[in-house]
C-alpha cells in the first residue's frame, strides 16, 4: 500500500489578524491510493478529523467524503477546503463532484466560495436561541440525539449569527468547530443571507438564492500535512 499524500486545512478561518477559528479538514490528495469504502471509513476514524476529503480525480473534481463513521454525499467545508487546496497544487477547478451532484466553486480575493442546493444539507435540525449567551453556555454536546445547530442573532438587521454545532453520532466529534451543510440549512430556512460566527472563532458567509441555492463562502489556511 502507498502511503497517502494528506494535507490538512483549516477552513473557515476568522478574520486575518484575529482568533484563526477554521474547522481542521483532512484531505487525501490521492484518492485512490485509499481504495474502497472501509479504508477510506478506517483512514478517516484514525484522522479523527469531522470530515475527511479523498480526492479521485483532481482535473474532474471528483471528491469523496467521510466522517470518522459514515460516508457522506454532500458537505461544505470539505468542499470549500479542497478547492482551496486544489488551486494551491495547480489545480484550476471550477466545479466539484461529490456523490450529491456538481458543486461551483470560485474565489472572490480570500473568500473561497462554494454553491449548493440546501436538499443536499439534510438531517440537521436547527434551534433558535433567545440570545448569544444561552448558546454559549451549552454543554458540548447538549442532551439529546441529532444533529443540532444551535443559533441566536448577534444582530438580526445585519444578518449576524452565532452557532454552534452539534453532531451527536457517537464518533467522538462532541462539536464541530465550523459547518457548512448546517449554514446552508439555516440560511434557506430564514430566506437571507448571512455572517454566521460558529465554533470558537470561526466564520462562515452565506448568500441565499432562488431555487433552495445557497452560496456557502469561507478563508482557508494550511495547517501542513500529516503521516500515517
Amino acid at each position: 500500500m502507498v502511503d497517502p499524500d494528506i494535507a490538512v486545512v483549516r477552513v473557515f478561518a476568522g478574520p486575518p489578524g484575529r482568533a484563526e477559528g477554521g474547522n481542521p479538514l483532512g484531505v487525501v490528495l490521492d484518492g485512490p491510493s485509499v481504495p474502497g469504502p472501509e479504508r477510506r471509513q478506517r483512514l478517516a476514524a484514525q484522522l479523527g478529523y469531522s470530515e475527511t476529503a479523498f480526492v479521485d480525480d483532481a482535473v474532474r473534481g471528483a471528491v469523496d467524503i467521510y466522517t470518522p463513521g459514515t460516508r457522506l454525499p454532500f458537505a461544505g467545508h470539505p468542499l470549500v477546503g479542497t478547492a482551496w487546496l486544489l488551486w494551491q497544487r495547480g489545480y484550476e477547478v471550477a466545479v466539484l463532484r461529490p456523490p450529491a451532484g456538481e458543486v461551483p466553486v470560485w474565489r472572490e480575493e480570500e473568500t473561497v466560495w462554494i454553491r449548493a442546493r440546501a436538499a443536499w444539507a439534510s438531517g440537521r435540525r436547527t434551534q433558535q436561541f433567545a440570545s448569544v449567551a444561552e448558546v454559549d453556555a451549552l454543554p458540548a454536546p447538549p442532551p439529546g440525539e441529532g444533529w443540532l445547530y444551535a443559533w441566536a442573532w448577534e444582530d438580526e438587521e445585519r444578518g449576524r449569527v452565532r452557532a454552534r454545532g452539534f453532531p451527536r453520532r457517537g464518533d467522538g466529534i462532541a462539536e464541530d468547530e465550523a459547518t457548512g451543510a448546517a449554514a446552508l440549512t439555516l440560511t434557506a430556512e430564514l430566506g437571507r443571507s448571512l455572517e454566521i460566527r460558529q465554533g470558537v472563532a470561526s466564520r462562515i458567509l452565506t448568500r441565499c438564492r432562488p431555487g433552495g441555492v445557497v452560496d456557502l463562502g469561507g478563508r482557508v489556511t494550511s495547517l501542513g500535512s500529516v503521516e500515517t
